[in-house]
């Protein structure tokens, strides 16, 4: 049985509607929006006799574009599209005598317009395709939409997930960090707190490494030493690449890497009190290590600033004492004040004036009394510095301790490498109010020293004896007179005819009347001595062979010596 036409109109009409429904898959199926417009204007030329103008997508800003995907020129029809404002409706200039414009409908908004355009009018059926097809084109433009927005979204979640892993990461990092200075802050402080000094921030910097560990003066004595293998002897740099490296240390911000060792400075200011270096040959230290090190130097750097700020305030007062004691003060405050520095004034003292003729400056010389007077004396120094010399408070020796001053004399001579230096020490005094006396009696002593054929040694004023009239201070009016009535003569002659005879006569009588020593002392031959001798006896009248007329010109002599500052 043939088919009639309206059969077969039906069946065209299926096979278009079964077409339509495989594009609407094929286009929902994953295709962009490009693809789908592509697909949507082959299919008009396919299901009907039209064919597709030109496709506009909205928010393009290409424009409208032709089936094969070429940006289309025609204002005109731009113009008639915004004029239909999303609806279906006619158009002209589609370059054919029939033009339609459809609107590509999305869920919730107008996604564009499909232009088809034929010679004629198409079928009822015909558009009822076209219809159906801009309907189907609609949907997959938002399936196609709403697949890239979820790809987007997909792709901004990845990189965002990726963000934030890196940031946990990195938060987690710092989180560590911060944990690991926590420790290290906590440790140093709880080290400086504890009073441990340079001993004890040694040790923590290295049980917070691992890292063997020195602390060093600033001229590289190793002050302490942490962790195994201490060196010995502790080398040291030669001093000019030293400086080149404090130098380097001074100016970076942090440690700095000195061959097998990072260093950093305690430097409160200008000055570097010290170093503070981790030894680390493999090179294994890293940002953890480095910060524990500086951390430490910082410590390091209170810990010495501390010290010195308790030495120099200590120096101060023993210096103040001392200059109270000397020029007199009350026995309760001096004791206390003593006391408070660590030292018994309680027990007997003496007042040594120590002076040398050449070799130390005064800093020096002070430096070498005070480490005498530690090493030997086992006691801080209570040390003043006067015009005459450096001055010393000691604890007075006892009955078997008679050669400490000597002692004392040598380690200071051997300090400041030379043996031109004299002392004189001051009776005992038994209490603080006692020291200016003992204090003028070293005076004295130290007087009757330079006074002496032998300028260098230590005289004790307790040995004086008779010398002792010959240093009554200021006011020698009566040993002048004595002096004058001896020597009076002598000196006259001396004045007018410009001899040495009172210097010959001293000097013969310190060699106790001996002639070759007295010729070699003046420089001269024994038949110039004989003529001189037998001059002062001329001239003085004195008989140098009486025991009373030699021991009181030998005190002349010697007053006369003293008098004129023993030159």
């Amino acid at each position: 049985m043939k088919d009639g036409p309206s059969t077969r109109a039906l069946r065209q009409q299926l096979s278009n509607l079964c077409s339509l429904f495989t594009l609407s898959l094929k286009m929902s199926n994953g295709c962009g929006e490009e693809e789908i417009l592509e697909q949507a204007t082959t299919s008009v030329r396919t299901l009907t006799s039209c064919g597709a103008v030109a496709t506009l997508l909205t928010g393009d800003e290409g424009g409208l574009r032709s089936p094969d995907g070429a940006t289309l020129a025609r204002p005109a029809l731009a113009e008639q599209l915004a004029y239909l404002d999303g609806a279906d409706g006619p158009v002209t200039g589609t370059g054919s005598g029939w033009g339609m414009a459809y609107a590509l409908e999305a869920i919730g908004h107008h996604a564009g317009y499909l232009v088809v355009g034929a010679d004629g009018e198409p079928s009822p059926d015909e558009l009822l395709v076209l219809q159906i097809l801009a309907q189907q084109t609609g949907l997959a433009l938002t399936t196609a939409v709403l697949h890239r927005r979820e790809r987007e979204t997909a792709g901004q979640l990845r990189t965002l997930n990726a963000t934030l892993a890196e940031v946990n990461n990195r938060l987690a990092a710092t989180v560590v960090d911060l944990e690991r200075r926590r420790k290290v802050h906590e440790t140093l402080t709880a080290v400086a707190a504890s009073g441990a000094g340079e001993a004890g921030i040694a040790d923590a910097v290295h049980r917070l490494t691992g890292l063997r560990v020195a602390a060093e003066d600033p001229f590289g004595n190793l002050r302490a030493w942490a962790g195994p293998s201490r060196p010995e002897p502790y080398p040291r740099l030669p001093a000019r690449r030293r400086e080149a490296v404090l130098a380097d240390a001074r100016r970076s911000p942090h440690p700095i890497r000195d061959r097998d060792r990072l260093i950093a400075v305690a430097q409160p200011r200008d000055e570097v009190l010290g170093v503070l270096a981790l030894v680390d040959p493999a090179g294994q230290a890293g940002e953890h290590e480095l910060f524990a090190l500086q951390h430490g130097a910082v410590m390091l750097t209170m810990e010495l600033a501390h010290l010195r700020a308790l030495a120099e305030t200590e120096l101060r007062l023993r210096r103040d004492l001392v200059d109270d004691l000397l020029t007199g003060t009350d026995d309760v405050s001096a004791l206390s004040r003593a006391e408070a520095l660590g030292h018994d004034l309680r027990m007997p003292h003496q007042v040594l004036v120590i002076r040398w003729s050449d070799g130390p400056t005064e800093n020096g010389l002070v430096r070498a009394v005070e480490q005498a007077v530690v090493r030997l004396l086992n006691t801080n120094a209570l040390l003043a510095r006067r015009p005459d010399g450096v001055v010393l408070v000691a604890p007075a020796p006892g009955p078997d301790e008679r050669r400490r001053w000597s002692e004392l004399h040598r380690a200071v001579g051997r300090s400041v490498r030379s043996t031109a230096g004299a002392i004189g020490v001051g009776g005992v005094c038994s209490t603080p109010t006692e020291v200016p006396k003992s204090y003028a009696e070293a005076q004295r002593a130290l007087r009757v020293r330079l006074g002496s054929s032998s300028p260098t040694g230590v005289t004790v004023y307790e040995d004086l004896g008779i010398y002792r009239v010959l240093t009554l201070g200021e006011d020698n009016r009566e040993v002048q007179q004595f002096v004058r009535e001896w020597l009076g003569a002598l000196l006259d002659y001396d004045a007018t005819s410009r001899s040495d005879l009172v210097t010959t006569l001293w000097q013969y009588l310190e060699q106790g009347g001996n002639y070759d020593a007295t010729a070699r002392a003046l420089l001269i031959h024994r038949s110039t001595l004989r003529y001189r001798l037998r001059r002062i006896k001329e001239v003085s009248g004195h008989d140098l062979g009486a025991v009373d007329t030699r021991l009181n010109l030998h005190v002349a002599t010697r007053a006369w010596h003293i008098l004129r500052g023993g030159s």
